[in-house]
């Protein structure tokens, strides 16, 4: 029995520490990519994840201190949920519209509504935080 859950969850979920580096973005974009695709991911939910990748490292990248952060990619039924967790308290704050003359603040609202569902929170150890999303995995993301 345990080996049958260790098997279901390799099959289901991605994990995987690093340093948030611009350099490393694309790689990690194909990355993800190649994790969902291996699921059956749609097209529209492919492009979805990497964008949201891309999103989620950037925003390390520009907003937190210590760049050690953990990429989490979970397959929950026809769900996928891409996660960054890192190591920062302050949660974003993403307002109803961005300001789109400004040179930053519109990727994590472009997400917001592109994705199924989408959300931050605190760690539950209070060391760090959460940003994540959700798209359907089989056909479009919203």
């Amino acid at each position: 029995m345990t080996n049958t859950v260790r098997a279901m969850y390799a099959q289901s979920v991605y994990g995987q520490s690093l340093v948030a580096d611009g350099r490393h973005i694309e790689w990690w974009r194909r990355e993800a990519a190649d994790v969902v695709g291996r699921w059956g991911a749609s097209a529209s939910a492919v492009e979805l994840v990497r964008l949201g990748v891309s999103e989620l490292l950037s925003n390390v990248i520009r907003h937190v201190a210590e760049r050690r952060c953990y990429l989490r990619i979970v397959r929950i039924g026809g769900e996928v949920t891409v996660q960054v967790f890192d190591r920062s308290r302050q949660l974003p704050v993403i307002g109803d519209a961005p300001d789109w003359d400004a040179e930053s603040g519109r990727g994590l609202w472009m997400l917001r509504e592109m994705a199924t569902r989408f959300g931050c929170e605190h760690t539950c150890h209070g060391d760090g935080k959460i940003v994540w999303f959700s798209c359907d995995l089989h056909g479009d993301p919203r």
